[in-house]
């Protein structure tokens, strides 16, 4: 494993300092309060295990920034039940995070201002990078900023409800090689007076197959003013160094990297602290991550419905490790704590990480396909106009 020293600073989003400069990207069903928490209970540990409660319950969680799942613009307005419970952040959580998923500016700005008149967080993020067909066949997520004067309404409308509230975008670099988006974007964005810019290096087209085009990041941040964030492909912490020094941003967002290795926040702490050591943990240390996240979602949802939650996270712990089938299966079906816990101790705990899996990727890897896109979408750039019926009601991507 190779180690490099960036001299990466503090990230300023507004009055927001983040340090490390890492960002937790908004994962639908999976960046829920339980999973934001063991990142941050790894990261501020310095890596495993050694969990105080009793100092957790003195002291709030800070180490870098952890953003919820999306939030759509249309169901927070509306209030939503679902919506209205996936903004709840933990008494400790600070600074508190939402990315909102929006295409109507009237919408996208009710949704702002409620945010800040009710104290819902302190930062805001804009979706345009999410490039799923539901939403992109809607003219959402990584097809908007095509509409380059829609994407001025929307960012600008945000950022003035904002206040005081920092207001960053998410984007991809466009919807496909013929049809990229992202330096007039990211121009229109800072414009508007946005503290920040990431860029994923895909289009809506590449899905999350191929290798992410981080030589776009560097021509982002190369034009920006305004601090740019890297996504894509960062999978262990030297990864995150590489980009930085490759680009030039200002600092990271992970994803896919930390699904079942939620200690890759203390890894990322460590290299851009300029400390050598990584997490490779061994399998029973891996056990009692797994056991954590459960028992945390077990408090948030309820027992059964919060393992039966965990169920999905089984697999991403597990890769590498030689665990049989029969157990894999029965851990993916477990539905108690005490189940949970049974299971857990009949694996090999001994056994050694498996260093094979470092830097490969993680989580879905669907390659690339065609855009779903509205009709007419490419031909009308300019139109400032949100299409018809493009507001989704549920919010999580």
């Amino acid at each position: 494993m190779t180690t490099a020293t960036v001299q990466a600073t503090e990230l300023r989003l507004g009055p927001i300092a983040v340090w490390p400069p890492v960002v937790l990207a908004p994962m639908a069903g999976i960046t829920n309060p339980p999973f934001r928490r063991l990142c941050r209970e790894h990261c501020e540990d310095d890596g495993f295990v050694s969990i105080d409660r009793t100092r957790r319950a003195q002291q709030p969680l800070r180490a870098g920034l952890y953003v919820c799942e999306m939030i759509t613009t249309r169901a927070l307005v509306e209030r939503n039940d679902k919506t209205m419970k996936m903004v709840r952040f933990d008494a400790d959580e600070r600074p508190r995070s939402v990315q909102l998923y929006g295409v109507d500016p009237v919408v996208v700005g009710r949704a702002v201002r409620m945010i800040v008149d009710e104290d819902v967080a302190d930062h805001i993020d804009l979706n345009f990078g999410c490039p799923v067909p539901k939403v992109t066949r809607r003219g959402g997520g990584s097809a908007l900023p095509w509409r380059w004067r829609l994407f001025e309404r929307i960012v600008g409308t945000a950022v003035r409800e904002a206040g005081d509230l920092p207001v960053t975008v998410k984007m991809r670099k466009g919807i496909d090689p013929d049809h990229l988006t992202f330096l007039r974007a990211g121009r229109i964005a800072q414009d508007a007076g946005v503290a920040a810019v990431a860029l994923h290096g895909r289009t809506a087209m590449d899905m999350y197959g191929g290798t992410a085009d981080w030589s776009a990041i560097g021509e982002l941040a190369a034009a920006l003013d305004v601090p740019v964030l890297g996504n894509g492909d960062i999978w262990e912490a030297d990864d995150a160094l590489r980009m930085v020094e490759e680009t030039g941003c200002a600092g990271v967002v992970v994803g896919r990297g930390c699904l079942g290795r939620p200690w890759l926040f203390a890894d990322l702490a460590a290299a851009f602290d300029g400390r050598p050591e990584r997490a490779l943990p061994p399998l029973g240390a891996v056990a009692v991550a797994m056991r954590r996240h459960a028992e945390l979602l077990a408090g948030h949802l309820g027992e059964q419905r919060g393992v039966t939650d965990f169920r999905k996270h089984v697999a991403w712990y597990l890769k590498g490790f030689a665990v049989g089938s029969e157990i894999r299966r029965a851990l993916g079906m477990a539905s108690s704590l005490a189940e949970l816990d049974d299971l857990l101790g009949k694996l090999d705990l001994d056994q050694p990480y498996p260093v094979d899996e470092l830097g490969t990727p993680r989580g879905r890897g669907t390659g690339a396909r065609r855009v779903a896109l509205p009709e007419g979408w490419l031909a009308s750039a300019e139109c400032a106009d949100p299409p018809f019926g493009a507001e989704l009601e549920t919010s999580g991507g």
